[in-house]
């Protein structure tokens, strides 16, 4: 990122740093929310069968078609598509268990990537600002009065 955005000054720099960071905390927090869902499976399987078979379904069905044991996979598959139900269903139910923590990590996402659109844009204004300035100071060059001095003045001063 600091290649592509080749940072002019201390501020420049200090905002890619940000960039920087700000993008990682929203890979993390993305990885985040995929293991959260992952590791709740489980739990949103156990709910379908439950709403399945009955309360009397055991937990370890649930447990072991997360560890996908062909045996406990082949049991659930089965006895989801007897209710007309896929593994689509499973990842829908457990969305909705884990909703309200799946919601809070997408508003932690949002302000991270609005916290890294707020640096990147803050360096486009630094150097619109700074080229406005290098623009005047050469304008203000150009458009001074030159003296031209006669070369006799200036070699004898250089002997």
């Amino acid at each position: 990122i600091s290649a592509a955005v080749g940072p002019l000054d201390f501020l420049e720099e200090i905002w890619v740093n940000d960039v920087v960071n700000l993008v990682w905390e929203t890979q993390r927090l993305r990885r985040l929310r995929a293991a959260l869902l992952h590791a709740a499976a489980p739990e949103g399987v156990y709910h379908l069968l439950k709403r399945v078979v009955g309360e009397n379904v055991e937990r370890k069905w649930a447990v072991d078609w997360a560890a996908r044991k062909p045996e406990a996979v082949a049991a659930v598959e089965r006895t989801l598509a007897g209710a007309g139900l896929t593994t689509d269903s499973v990842t829908a139910q457990t969305y909705a268990l884990k909703i309200d923590e799946v919601e809070r990590i997408d508003r932690m996402v949002a302000g991270a990537e609005a916290r890294r659109n707020i640096a990147l844009r803050e360096i486009d204004r630094h150097r619109a600002t700074l080229g406005a300035a290098l623009r005047q100071a050469a304008d203000e060059v150009l458009d001074a009065e030159f003296k031209e001095i006669p070369p006799s003045l200036t070699e004898g001063e250089a002997a």
